[in-house]
């Protein structure tokens, strides 16, 4: 890792090495050298899929037969698993990484876990309480999700959401920085409850632009021309621009499945029951992702509320 560090140079390490995880995994390793991997895939099947069509190195994955192993090679795991119970399964068990604890130098640093799930708040903050109780200051968490879709962890340029204390964010953000830009937004789940608040929006946009397609079309303006123009107005956002042409072509092939999107939507939801939030969007756009998913399309892309809203 290149520049000037308050940190001596970590050893890093990835599990979840899914369509977010695997680019990141090549950003890390470019980064920092090398960057150690583990999965229940055989080892020869996942370094193929890391190393192919790109220019890295199989050299550059550092294989560890199990997250107890990991443990001891790392100083700072990232994890990008589904959700929270994938996480403690990680976590728990002779082949956990807890279980790496145990045979970590005495002179080691914390063991930093940077949890860049989509999870509830609560959740990750409830996980950070119970391993500070059994292991004290030998692991840090930091929450970490990220918004920017594969485009974004492809091209290193994802918004990173950190929650925790600031000596670990500060490590945490010289492990993710080849990712992207991570901002440290407050304690343990602040991260969680901004990714909360970020796919509230993405929500509330990808079905108004799913709804205004329909109506543009069934008007018979020409769409791709209507969302070129509106795109220069206040109608503009990021998702306008990476889900434009799909919207036009009709194309929701599978990319960021809008499945996902409920589970974040409850994150959100329960947010807003402990701040007292009386929202009006949150329910509404949790029905209408339920309702998508009851179609039978919770595994197509985002832009898939254009086909929804047509075929409604």
């Amino acid at each position: 890792m290149t520049g000037t560090s308050n940190h001596p140079e970590q050893r890093v390490g990835i599990i979840g090495l899914g369509v977010m995880g695997r680019p990141m995994a090549r950003h890390l390793a470019a980064a920092h050298g090398s960057v150690a991997i583990t999965s229940r895939r055989p080892k020869h099947e996942v370094i193929a899929d890391l190393t192919s069509g790109t220019n890295t190195p199989a050299s550059a994955f550092r294989w560890n037969s199990n997250a107890s192993d990991m443990a001891t090679d790392c100083d700072a795991i990232l994890l990008m698993l589904p959700d929270l119970p994938q996480i403690r399964e990680c976590l728990e068990g002779p082949g956990g990484l807890l279980a790496g604890l145990t045979h970590r130098p005495s002179q080691s640093p914390a063991l930093l876990l940077v949890i860049g799930s989509t999870c509830s708040a609560v959740g990750v903050r409830q996980l950070a309480a119970d391993l500070h109780e059994r292991f004290g200051e030998r692991v840090d968490i930091v929450d970490a999700p990220v918004s920017g879709g594969e485009d974004g962890a492809e091209a290193g340029t994802l918004s990173i959401m950190l929650g925790g204390t600031a000596p670990s964010c500060a490590r945490a953000t010289e492990v993710l920085a080849p990712c992207g830009t991570p901002v440290r937004l407050g304690g343990v789940g602040a991260g969680q409850v901004a990714k909360a608040c970020n796919q509230l929006v993405v929500g509330a946009t990808i079905f108004a632009l799913g709804e205004a397609s329909v109506l543009a079309e069934r008007s018979g303006l020409d769409l791709g021309a209507m969302w070129g123009l509106l795109g220069g107005g206040y109608a503009s956002s990021r998702l306008l621009d990476s889900r434009k042409e799909r919207l036009v072509t009709n194309d929701d092939s599978p990319s960021g499945a809008i499945k996902y999107l409920f589970k974040d939507l409850q994150s959100a939801q329960e947010i807003a029951r402990d701040t007292a939030v009386n929202a009006t969007l949150l329910p509404t756009l949790q029905q209408a992702v339920l309702e998508v998913i009851n179609a039978g399309l919770g595994d197509r892309d985002l832009s898939v509320t254009k086909r929804f809203t047509a075929e409604r």
